[in-house]
């Protein structure tokens, strides 16, 4: 079992080398049978641009810019997020006034609202944070109002009943029961600000990921392009991997099933109450098995 671990870290080191292997081949043969990868700068080309490129200043003066831009960006959309979701879901009044309004802008994608937000603020700085929040923020309150509703209504009602208020309720049934939908949310929420603040920069950035990434790309500067993919795709890894092992650390209590590679789960059929209780009448209990036992060995002395 211990070995189990580094064999699958190892399986996946081996497909990433693998996947570079075939990129490096590809592109240093030449290769033009349908996808054209003789215009692709090869990994070596790549690595010298990322090295030089990490020797300079700009490069992190980009990572920061682009960092604070996200982090910014989606902890407003998290809070407006899950507040707007409660709302809507624990509201008849608010889900009738903002609904409407919510279900007429969520389908309008986030980068759209480019022309809006450098009318609307301003600074670009503003508006790509306006951008990046609108991003994850309708991910977020679609997670938290589905989670909110497919709540148990007899846990609030155990509450209620022991006289708890419903700010008692909010603290102990729904915030809590909904987390697992609201990670979920965010997990989407952080990939897609990504998505929208990379293509942010690029329109109306003067820093920033996105903004170096369009740049190398109008000089032709192909293997600067990858660098900045690159950057983009390691830098979404690592947050969205954060915002995971937050919500993990965040929902210990609930139950886990532990995965085994190569075994299947197995199914756990449910009990109905009825059967439940019946099935505890029908059973007798260790201590009246125990006293049964105490009554036949004194009627036999």
């Amino acid at each position: 079992m211990s070995g189990q671990p580094l064999a699958r870290y190892a399986l996946r080191v081996a497909s990433l080398a693998v996947a570079l292997g075939v990129w490096q081949l590809l592109t240093s043969l030449n290769v033009d049978l349908w996808l054209r990868f003789s215009q692709f700068p090869t990994v070596a080309d790549v690595a010298r641009a990322f090295a030089d490129r990490l020797s300079g200043p700009d490069y992190w003066t980009d990572l920061t810019d682009s960092l604070t831009r996200i982090l910014t960006g989606f902890l407003l959309a998290a809070v407006l997020g899950v507040a707007t979701g409660v709302l809507v879901a624990r509201s008849r009044l608010a889900e009738d006034v903002l609904g409407p309004i919510l279900e007429v802008v969520r389908p309008i994608p986030a980068i759209a609202l480019v022309p809006v937000a450098i009318l609307l603020f301003p600074s670009n700085e503003q508006g790509i944070v306006f951008i990046t929040c609108t991003a994850a923020f309708f991910p977020v309150l679609v997670s938290t109002r589905h989670a909110v509703r497919a709540l148990t209504p007899v846990w609030e009602e155990a509450v209620l009943t022991m006289g708890g208020g419903r700010w008692r309720v909010l603290g102990s049934v729904v915030l809590p029961g909904a987390l697992p939908g609201i990670f979920g949310g965010l997990s989407v929420g952080i990939g897609v600000s990504w998505i929208c603040v990379i293509s942010a920069e690029m329109i109306s950035g003067q820093y920033g990921v996105g903004y170096r990434t369009w740049q190398d790309y109008t000089v032709v500067n192909y293997a600067g392009v990858f660098v900045g993919m690159v950057t983009i795709g390691v830098l979404g890894w690592v947050t969205s991997t954060a915002v995971e092992l937050l919500g993990r650390r965040l929902t210990r209590w609930l139950p886990r099933t532990s995965y085994v590679p190569g075994v299947r789960p197995r199914a756990t059929v449910p009990v109905s109450p009825a059967a439940a209780a019946t099935k505890t009448e029908t059973a007798p209990s260790t201590e009246e098995t125990r006293d049964e036992h105490l009554v036949w060995s004194e009627n036999e002395a």
